[in-house]
């Protein structure tokens, strides 16, 4: 880990200093243990700062749609293989250039879920988290614990598709296998065992905690429209009440508007307080998208997402 940090800053440093890019968008330590927040920094002696660890979980694409309307040159950007995706996905959406952008490509040993380490410690205070390609060594005032990096994992880097970059100008370390080991089609299980009478109140009760603070629509990259259907008033789509009714409403749609463009990458489960696992949903409509169209989102530059486009082969055995 420590090599990916010291050739993050080595690569951001040469890029400021060669004018490749006019800032850089990286990870910076967080303020306490097991976090990590965004950075942008536009001085070479700044390239310090940059940081890569198990805790980079914010998806760094989602600040550079209005960081792009504001810099005057191309914008650098940290990107594993999920955040890599969504600039892909950006670029073909055209919210972003791919000539505006410089790639600092980390390949991924995945992201660790704090709330695992901490359900593994409970009441102890973890003051560090250091780690290698196996373990987490996790220190505590008067102790420390080992915990095997897989036992860490947040759930979608255990099924992730695509660990490396899939576009970049500047690659840190050798490429790492492309997929964690577990089946991203299993994802969608849940809900799929049930039959279509019983799905709804599984629906309810996996929602049932919702507070409606719309963290997973702040941190997905792909909610980057100036008004929201959720704040709309003319016409009034969903309610601002904690019914059912509404938080349904809301978590459908915003759902359905990521279909055929959600690359996985895990940050609306990590924001979300209340722990819901919102992935199961958007990976239940991933995996219908996958099998109706054979289009995994973010993979390939030019690609436009299916749902955006017809072709006369498109599947059509749902009209009746």
């Amino acid at each position: 880990m420590q090599t990916r940090i010291v050739n993050i800053r080595a690569a951001a440093k040469a890029a400021l200093e060669e004018g490749l890019c006019r800032v850089v968008a990286g990870y910076a330590p967080g303020a306490i243990a097991m976090r990590a927040r965004p950075v942008f920094i536009d001085k070479p002696e700044d390239a310090g700062k940059l940081t890569w660890s198990s805790f980079c979980v914010g998806n760094l694409a989602g600040l550079l749609t209005q960081a792009a309307k504001q810099a005057s040159g191309r914008i650098g950007v940290v990107a594993q293989g999920c955040v890599s995706r969504n600039l892909v996905g950006l670029i073909g959406e055209g919210r972003l250039a791919r000539e505006d952008l410089y790639v600092i490509g980390v390949p991924c040993l995945g992201m660790a879920e704090r709330r695992k380490i901490e359900a593994r410690y409970p009441g102890r205070a973890i003051i560090a988290v250091e780690e290698s390609e196996e373990v987490f060594v996790v220190r505590g005032k008067r102790r420390e614990e080992r915990m095997l990096r897989r036992d860490a994992l947040r759930d979608n880097c255990y099924t992730c598709v695509q660990r490396n970059p899939v576009i970049y100008d500047a690659l840190v370390a050798e490429p790492v296998p492309d997929t964690g080991g577990g089946d991203i089609d299993k994802v969608a299980a849940p809900w799929e065992k049930h039959p279509p009478g019983e799905r709804l109140a599984a629906f309810q009760a996996a929602y049932a905690n919702c507070t409606r603070c719309h963290a997973c629509r702040d941190v997905c990259p792909l909610c980057y429209c100036s008004t929201c259907f959720v704040d709309e008033s003319t016409p009034q789509w969903a309610g601002k009440t904690g019914d059912f009714a509404d938080v349904a409403t809301y978590h459908l749609l915003r759902a359905l508007h990521c279909a055929g463009r959600c690359t996985d990458c895990g940050a609306c489960e990590s924001a979300c307080p209340q722990n819901i696992k919102v992935r199961r949903l958007t990976s239940k409509l991933e995996k219908d998208v996958r099998a109706l169209y054979g289009c995994q989102a973010g993979m390939a530059l030019g690609e436009s997402p299916p749902l955006t486009v017809f072709r006369p082969d498109d599947p059509q055995d749902f009209i009746k």
